[in-house]
């Protein structure tokens, strides 16, 4: 019988860099058979589509199904709440391919517990042929030091350990400390943007919250090793009385945020970089906006633009040519808390540039 693929699991909260982190291990896979199952929380595909667009397959078209077969989107809903609907099919479909693969990435949705999603794999259907070989949680640096996408975590200890029965923990900082809990590995992404002496705080904050002694590693970019990150050898289904869960007393049912939601912007007309990302900015500071990502039309330009947004800070990047055979659309999901998705319509229908010259 075959060995069992080696799977892991990529955790993190909205924006931390997972698909990043992924986009360079398999740029630098050394050979390696890679499929990777890719959760998205929203309608539009975006961090499938950015890691189909990598230098793996620098040649690849969407209309070239070979060359983009290892990847797997699954937008119906966080993995973590419809894990029987829809991670068994397409685990079970994988599967059917194991002696062309070496292992398998899943990266999670931001808003996902891992807990659930590891129970699975001790599924009759899957426990003979699949194991969770390790988990990473990939933490963003500055935004944890500023406290934007997480409630002030020493402030909530303090709370707990004076009160044992008060619950004021919100769904964002129970999400970010359950996602700690599962680790077998956390990377500071996004460390170049902190001081060495804040660094080292939030090392301090994040192993109060670890069950267990658990590497913590520093990264910019996502540029780590791939022997980094394969190769924990964990067998983490087997071992999760390790992992506590604030919503292990639930059975396996939990419930999210319902006010968090996904919205998304598709138009077939173009912007100028820096008058969109104004106007983001803006949104940003009217609405609880956590994570902004998609791409770009630019006039004139014949590059796709890449923009990817964390609270109040935004970063660009051209990733590829568009295709001769695809529309150049520009295509951005916002996700949050409460949205107002025509306001942000509105207000992006009002800097779109319409096409009407050929591009250099």
């Amino acid at each position: 019988m075959a060995a069992k693929i080696p799977v892991t699991i990529v955790t993190g909260f909205l924006g931390s860099g997972k698909t990043t982190l992924i986009r360079h291990l398999l740029q630098q896979n050394q050979g390696r058979r890679i499929a990777v199952l890719v959760n998205e929380f929203g309608e539009l595909g975006i961090d499938g589509e950015l890691l189909r667009a990598c230098e793996v397959c620098p040649e690849a078209s969407p209309a070239d199904e070979a060359a983009v077969s290892n990847i797997v989107e699954l937008t119906n809903g966080c993995l973590c709440c419809t894990v029987q609907e829809e991670f068994l099919p397409t685990m079970l479909e994988l599967l059917k391919r194991r002696d062309r693969l070496d292992c398998i990435l899943i990266e999670t949705s931001g808003l996902a517990l891992p807990k659930p999603l590891i129970q699975a794999f001790r599924w009759p259907e899957i426990r003979h042929a699949a194991t969770v070989d390790g988990v990473v949680t990939v933490v963003d640096c500055e935004a944890v030091s500023v406290g934007t996408l997480a409630t002030d975590l020493q402030a909530l200890e303090a709370q707990r350990q004076a009160d044992p029965n008060l619950d004021h923990e919100t769904p964002l900082q129970e999400l970010f400390e359950d996602q700690l809990a599962c680790a077998d590995l956390v990377i500071l992404n996004k460390a170049d943007l902190v001081d060495a002496a804040v660094q080292a705080e939030i090392i301090t904050r994040i192993q109060q919250e670890l069950p267990r002694a658990v590497k913590i590693v520093s990264s910019k970019y996502g540029q780590l090793s791939p022997e980094l990150l394969l190769g924990f050898h964990s067998a983490v289904e087997d071992n999760l009385a390790s992992r506590p869960s604030h919503h292990d007393h639930l059975e396996g049912e939990h419930d999210h945020d319902d006010e968090i939601t996904a919205t998304h912007v598709l138009v077939n007309d173009s912007f100028e970089p820096q008058q969109l990302q104004h106007c983001l900015q803006s949104l940003v500071a009217e609405q609880e906006i956590y994570r902004i990502k998609g791409f770009v039309s630019v006039p004139e330009k014949s590059m796709r633009l890449v923009l990817q947004g964390v609270g109040e800070r935004f970063e660009q990047f051209y990733d590829r040519p568009w295709y001769p055979e695809e529309m150049r659309q520009t295509q951005l999901v916002f996700i949050g808390r409460a949205l107002n998705p025509q306001q942000i319509q509105l207000q992006l229908e009002s800097l779109a540039i319409a096409e009407a010259a050929p591009r250099l």
